[in-house]
């Protein structure tokens, strides 16, 4: 059993704040609280139990083999999802959105290729026909490549599910996903509409806090299925090693 993110850990990270009353979405009133000067609140009860399902689904998705992409391109939540990802061993993309880095995976793959080639070549010790100008444009070309690709160097077939902390900013990989049938979660403010994803949780996506304690929970949820995976295998080769020295006995 994953530990349960606690109330008070939420309202110290800020997680209970939405938007101003006149920035909301109508779709998100089962979702808020009450109203304070104007700000709506989010119901902690809700964030909770959605936060619950996200991880479920998430530890469920790990635990088959398959892996879950991180999205945050906005400025507060760039590094709080990439240093989550890569602690979960999971895919990320924080710098910038790829139109197609889902729906054209194969053009997305052949760069990523592109980029391990160029790598390879500025690594090679060996390589002598690089002159000094060749060497540092394409350096360059790794450094912009590194940047926007880095994160999906690993994922060599699309993600089962997408994860991400704002669901109007990062609207394309939403779309994207949906158009695949990949499963969708993330962070929805109350200025947002909570229906256009799978498992919307409710909660503050523009303070760093609030998005540490959210993403750090699905990160956590991403481990355990790890973990379960490992275990899970290990219990098989156990069980496969058991039955030929059953049969032995038997004949």
């Amino acid at each position: 059993m994953m530990e349960k993110v606690s109330h008070k850990d939420m309202l110290e990270a800020g997680v209970h704040f939405g938007h101003l009353k006149r920035k909301w979405n109508p779709k998100m009133l089962p979702y808020i609280f009450a109203e304070r000067k104007g700000i709506h609140l989010i119901d902690l009860n809700k964030t909770s139990e959605s936060l619950e399902e996200a991880a479920h689904a998430v530890r469920q998705i790990v635990k088959s083999g398959r892996k879950v992409l991180f999205v945050a391109t906005k400025k507060q939540a760039k590094e709080v999802v990439k240093a989550e990802a890569q602690r979960a061993n999971m895919p990320f993309v924080t710098e910038r959105w790829l139109g197609g880095m889902l729906t054209n995976f194969a053009t997305i793959r052949r760069s990523v290729k592109k980029m391990e080639s160029i790598r390879k070549l500025l690594d090679d010790k060996n390589t002598t026909s690089l002159t000094k100008k060749e060497r540092l444009l394409l350096g360059r070309q790794l450094q912009k490549l590194s940047m926007v690709l880095g994160g999906i160097e690993n994922l060599n077939r699309v993600p089962a599910a997408v994860y991400v902390v704002d669901i109007t900013y990062e609207d394309i990989a939403i779309k994207e996903a949906k158009k695949l049938g990949i499963r969708t979660l993330g962070m929805v403010d109350t200025n947002s509409n909570p229906n256009s994803i799978d498992f919307p949780i409710p909660s503050n996506d523009d303070a760093a806090n609030s998005i540490q304690l959210i993403t750090s929970c699905l990160a956590d949820a991403a481990i355990a299925g790890s973990k379960d995976r490992a275990q899970m295998k290990e219990e098989n080769a156990k069980s496969e090693e058991k039955a030929p020295s059953e049969e032995k006995a038997a004949e």
